[in-house]
């Protein structure tokens, strides 16, 4: 089957960066060629064909399919197209609704380093931060080693874990994912309930070199800071509590959604 080229005349011609949709009319062995109806003959091959030729193998002539155009006229005369960049465009956008929704996802954790978890979400690389993590996910280690903190991330690879997305930018390509966003608005409605000055029973949840953290209630997680567990400046966290142990602390401040408690004067 013979393609006929772009005219120099073709009604509206499209933009570079612009998404088009298109019919495939024929394909040969490393090409695949794109009716655009009054904007020309389409042509996705090259590079562009060998990096998307397994999704591309599903299509067969007379299929539909949406395109980035790449270049208005090639040196054959087709407009060039990639199927990738329309892909991760489209994702794009999807993502950005699925943020303004407030949507979750599930997603799996393909690899992890010091800073957090890398997450793919709709064929983008998404990135979830340890600040992002719910506490039965936090890795808490006792002075805070960031060769121990990535051992323990390590450990959640290959895991599934409920996010929502934080953060994105298609500019910078970034994709920020966080797990607290799942159970933020559940845990704000109970923090409600609670007010300075108000005692809680919980379990020791994590030790770090600056405290330790409690878990009560049904969704909540405070912070004991260091200087509110002991009044013995030698007295580090590890030393005083262990974690699954059960105490009774004060709460001192809410602020920023965040509750700090003390174990000092709780009589």
């Amino acid at each position: 089957m013979i393609v006929k080229k772009l005219k120099s005349d073709s009604i509206c011609p499209p933009k570079v960066g612009e998404l088009i949709e298109g019919t495939v009319i024929n394909r040969g062995k490393s090409a695949l060629y794109i009716d655009l109806g009054p904007r020309g003959v389409g042509v996705i091959y090259g590079r562009e064909f060998f990096e998307t030729k397994e999704s591309l193998k599903d299509y067969k002539i007379g299929d539909k399919l949406v395109a980035k155009v790449l270049d208005i006229e090639n040196n054959e005369g087709y407009r060039e197209l990639s199927l990738a960049g329309a892909s991760q465009e489209m994702s794009w956008d999807k993502l950005n609704s699925a943020k303004e929704s407030g949507m979750a996802f599930e997603v799996q954790v393909k690899n992890a380093n010091k800073g957090g978890l890398i997450c793919p979400l709709m064929n983008i690389a998404g990135f979830l931060p340890t600040s992002q993590l719910l506490p039965e996910h936090y890795p808490k280690v006792t002075g805070g080693d960031p060769a121990k903190i990535a051992l323990e991330l390590q450990k959640l690879v290959g895991q599934k874990i409920t996010v929502k997305i934080f953060d994105l930018n298609l500019r910078e390509n970034k994709l920020i994912l966080s797990e607290k966003a799942t159970k933020k608005d559940r845990a704000e409605e109970e923090m409600k309930e609670y007010i300075v000055g108000n005692m809680v029973e919980g379990e020791i949840s994590g030790i770090t070199s600056f405290g330790a953290f409690i878990k009560f209630g049904k969704d909540l997680e405070g912070l004991i800071h260091t200087s509110e567990i002991s009044t013995a400046p030698e007295q580090t966290p590890d030393k005083v509590l262990a974690i699954g142990q059960k105490v009774k602390a004060k709460i001192i401040e809410i602020a920023n959604n965040r509750i700090y408690l003390s174990l000092k004067n709780i009589d």
